[in-house]
């Protein structure tokens, strides 16, 4: 009987309370859930749904439980006493069991009308609680046989008193079933108080032990709760973070596929230049090399290289177009193609040139061998077309793990700090030639003083072919 109040105290109780609350909490983080998905918000509404049906059940039976329970105690109370009063009540008792039996019935009236529009554990419930223990008592007073109506004490302490009063409250409950148990209140001889002390210590025991129980398994009820209304809010910060994600991932798409686009102009760009301008160029520099000559075979000469340079031209356009690299390097090697680039200038230009190899040559990654042929290129072609130089030297040097790309020549030299305007062919100049150092990793230093010529030294990382 006392582990069966016992596991009432512990079903009615702290459960209750805590539940409650707990299930408030869950529900906002599902409301939060709903603004954030709506397919989860369906099926939290579904969960939310199955769950009140259960909650207002279980509430509906345990209404009805603690307003009639009282009654029919107290009822079974009064009829047992009413069959035992010959032998366990004076006429005394009897007169003062039928006035508290009165006396606890009104009270129990009473409660059953507005105990349930009372604050939960107010000042109401606990003159209530200990108006009812008082008769509870004083009815196993005049016969033990009350206990049965007393025992409600044990079932609805936690859901009438605060926290503090429980155990209290037990603890009272208990000494009134003990003097029950024991055969009657007061103990009238030495083993009656014997008895009485070990039964209320049984009850008092177990109530207490039922009691901490009870709240250490809400304590774990109430951390598991929020851990999962936690983990749903994670759930909704984490949707949020996907979608954010989502725009922008479709930003940075659209980011990357615009640069990819202004790099593949800058590409063409400094393509066109490299091939179309420099060979459109060294064209009309032969074409009026013929004009002025009055020899027909050296205007035949020039003829031939201009329609030779125009067909060159053509090609590179071509391959610039399918982002092929320089012809140059399909058939032969850096060096070698580097020098027949010199060759080639200084045959067109009139400029000595002079090409030099320092190190063990090794093939180069397609990228880095490219870079540094149309830096050359550029460089060669601003020396024929601003330095008014006589001698120009490239050398080309393997290092251990870079290369360096060196273009000399004895011209009229600028201040590096304020370096020509780009004119109205449009040249690229320094800063494509920069650019394309960098674009390979690399870095480009250029020494100048006007008089003294010019120096343009590129480091590339020494990364080998494939």
């Amino acid at each position: 009987m006392i582990q069966a109040r016992g596991d009432g105290t512990l079903n009615a109780t702290p459960d209750a309370t805590l539940d409650g609350t707990l299930d408030a909490t869950a529900d906002g983080a599902t409301t939060d859930a709903t603004a954030a998905d709506g397919t989860a918000a369906d099926g939290a509404a579904a969960v939310a749904t199955a769950d009140g049906a259960v909650t207002d059940g279980a509430a509906s039976w345990q209404r009805r439980l603690l307003n009639g329970g009282p009654f029919v105690l107290l009822g079974v109370g009064g009829v047992l006493a009413t069959v035992s009063a010959d032998a366990l009540m004076t006429p005394g008792r009897e007169r003062a069991a039928i006035v508290l039996a009165v006396a606890a019935l009104a009270l129990q009236a009473w409660w059953s009308l507005v105990g349930g529009r009372r604050r939960p554990r107010g000042p109401a419930h606990r003159v209530y609680y200990l108006l009812r223990w008082a008769a509870g008592f004083a009815l196993t007073w005049c016969n033990p046989l009350f206990g049965v109506y007393a025992l409600l004490g044990y079932y609805d302490a936690g859901r009438l008193l605060p926290r503090h009063l429980v155990r209290p409250a037990l603890f009272a409950t208990a000494v009134t079933m003990a003097g029950s148990n024991a055969g009657g209140l007061p103990p009238t001889e030495g083993r009656h108080w014997l008895a009485f002390v070990a039964l209320l210590a049984l009850h008092a025991g177990l109530a207490l032990g039922f009691d901490h129980i009870a709240v250490k398994d809400a304590e774990q009820a109430a951390s598991r709760a929020a851990a999962l209304a936690e983990a749903r809010l994670a759930n909704v910060r984490l949707a949020r973070a996907l979608q954010e994600n989502a725009g922008l991932h479709a930003q940075l798409l659209v980011q990357a596929r615009e640069a990819g686009v202004a790099d593949e102009r800058r590409r063409l760009a400094a393509e066109i230049h490299d091939t179309l301008a420099q060979g459109l160029t060294g064209i009309v520099t032969q074409l009026q090399a013929a004009a002025d000559s009055a020899d027909p075979a050296t205007t035949r000469d020039h003829v031939q290289r201009a329609s030779a340079l125009a067909r060159h031209s053509l090609g590179e356009a071509r391959r610039s177009v399918q982002d092929l690299g320089p012809a140059q390097l399909e058939q032969d090697p850096l060096p070698t193609a580097l020098e027949k680039v010199v060759k080639g200038w200084s045959d067109e230009t009139g400029v000595q040139g002079e090409f030099v190899v320092t190190g063990t040559a090794e093939p180069l990654h397609d990228e880095i061998e490219a870079a540094l042929l149309r830096i050359v290129q550029e460089a060669l072609t601003n020396v024929a077309r601003h330095a008014d130089a006589r001698r120009t030297g490239v050398t080309l040097s393997y290092m251990d793990d870079e290369v360096s790309l060196d273009v000399r020549d004895d011209g009229g030299g600028f201040d590096p700090r304020t370096p020509p305007a780009r004119d109205h062919t449009g040249g690229f100049g320094l800063s494509g030639m920069r650019a394309r150092a960098e674009r390979v990793a690399g870095t480009l230093i250029v020494e100048s003083a006007p008089g003294f010529g010019t120096a343009l030294s590129a480091q590339v990382p020494l990364v080998r072919h494939d």
